[in-house]
């Protein structure tokens, strides 16, 4: 598939079938995240996955993620990342950022659908998951076969700003 038509396919699920999904597909969705590039090849990505009941039972004590069969908990070592230099920036939420693109177009790729939490309770998720204190969760994704009502890949038109509104060319 051309990456424009993908990007352009993948949105926002809020409802699932009830389906496991298969663990081909976890592993290469795994994958997506492993390739993913982070800032001087660090890998500070660390990927909680979460398909038990009782897993996401945990989840829905921090957060919503719309019934979705399985979640994957994208975290970050703040004693691993990349810092800038010149002010000391720890660019792991770039990092993670990414990571989790990469985590949602393969998992659409793959005919399934997920969302992207971040709002959660930071606080909870680190207890249930006995996440260290070194680390930070930055996303919960939700993913799984999408129910309901499929989002067209035509909505960017609408409900997009066009792109003379977002790209400057230059400068400010």
């Amino acid at each position: 598939m051309d990456f424009l038509d993908l990007a352009k396919k993948r949105y926002s699920v809020r409802t699932y079938e009830d389906k496991v999904v298969e663990e081909e597909k976890v592993l290469k969705i795994l994958e997506a995240g492993r390739v993913a590039p982070t800032g001087a090849n660090t890998q500070s990505q660390r990927l909680v996955v979460v398909q038990t009941k009782e897993g996401l039972e945990k989840i829905k004590k921090a957060a919503n993620i719309s019934g979705a069969p399985m979640a994957i908990i994208v975290c970050g070592d703040h004693k691993s990342v990349w810092k800038r230099p010149y002010d000391h920036k720890d660019i792991l939420d770039i990092d993670a950022g990414i990571v989790i693109s990469h985590i949602m177009l393969e998992a659409t790729d793959l005919g399934l659908g997920s969302v992207c939490v971040c709002y959660f309770d930071p606080t909870i998720l680190r207890g249930e998951f006995n996440i260290p204190e070194n680390v930070e969760a930055f996303a919960i994704i939700g993913i799984g076969y999408p129910a309901g009502k499929i989002a067209s890949p035509d909505r960017h038109d609408k409900a997009r700003k066009p792109l003379n509104a977002i790209a400057i060319y230059e400068s400010f």
